[in-house]
């Protein structure tokens, strides 16, 4: 089986980054990665303030796709997400939502103990692995991992975790595809600008599909589509996300915009997915069951 190792790592999405890797469409690869503060922050007395910001949010890889030409899209399934024995949070005065009310750098580390993640004596927090960034190279300017856009890059996504499918564009030969920024647990919204971050290591099925089917970045769970879009504000993220979701239920089926509006404003949900990344991002939500009454088929 294919292995990235995290000794690999890169810090901007970009068309020349040197491959480490290669794989045939439908192969299973496991990438390994540091947190996305590249492991720095070791006890509670460091501050956020004393790390290398150069090297945050690494992002292991890329991996080049044999076969994946510009116009294709990857298929990535999360087949599963192992983390490692402890998460750390950090906490810093104008950083988040509540930069403004913060008074001085915190940091914590938090124990993962079987499916909790150990917040205090008596607090525990379900563990839920997710990944942060994941993405493939833009054609054009590199862009940094921490932020999101039509590529994916730091999506920030809580429903970026094993069983849902990631749909993501190649730009460029290879796709190049990197991913890092894995959290143990972390609330729609991000609103401390982290989630309980941690290093760890995901196993993952890559296929290239050679038409783009719906807007990208996209989602697909056991039981949602969801259409991503990232922006400069979360007003313009979410009428994005909701766009793209709309007009893709007006040029795949016979409803009008009017109706494919419709279904959605009474059907669908708009999720936050994180406020605190140099773009915004949000979701927008709809049950697979609605795409098969209307003869949608997803996968192909």
């Amino acid at each position: 089986m294919i292995r990235l190792s995290n000794e690999n790592t890169i810090f901007f999405m970009d068309k020349e980054n040197v491959p480490i890797a290669s794989c045939q469409s439908g192969d299973t690869v496991i990438f390994e990665t540091k947190d996305c503060l590249s492991d720095q922050i070791t006890n509670e007395e460091q501050a956020l303030t004393s790390i290398d910001f150069n090297r945050v949010n690494p992002a292991t890889g890329p991996l080049y796709v044999e076969g994946a030409r510009r116009g294709d899209m990857l298929e990535i399934e999360i087949l599963d997400i192992k983390v490692g024995k402890q998460g750390v949070m950090t906490a810093a005065p104008g950083l988040g939502a509540l930069g403004e009310s913060l008074n001085s750098p915190t940091t914590k580390l938090f124990p993962i103990e079987g499916d909790d993640v150990v917040y205090s004596t008596g607090l525990r927090l379900p563990l839920q692995p997710m990944i942060g960034v994941i993405g493939t190279a833009p054609p054009g300017e590199p862009i940094n991992n921490g932020t999101p856009g039509p590529h994916g890059g730091n999506l920030d996504t809580k429903d970026i975790k094993p069983g849902t499918t990631v749909y993501l564009p190649v730009e460029v030969d290879g796709a190049l595809l990197a991913l890092g920024d894995l959290h143990a647990a972390m609330g729609d919204g991000e609103i401390l600008i982290c989630g309980v971050e941690i290093a760890g290591t995901v196993t993952l099925k890559v296929n290239v599909k050679k038409e783009r089917m719906f807007p990208l970045p996209a989602l697909k769970t056991d039981t949602h589509f969801m259409t991503i879009a990232s922006a400069e504000t979360l007003d313009a993220a979410a009428v994005q996300a909701t766009k793209n979701m709309a007009t893709f239920l007006a040029n795949r089926t016979a409803l009008s915009i009017e109706e494919a509006g419709m279904l959605l404003s009474g059907a669908g949900d708009l999720y936050v997915s994180q406020i605190v990344n140099p773009l915004k991002t949000a979701r927008f939500s709809l049950a697979l069951h609605y795409f098969e009454k209307l003869g949608v088929d997803l996968c192909n």
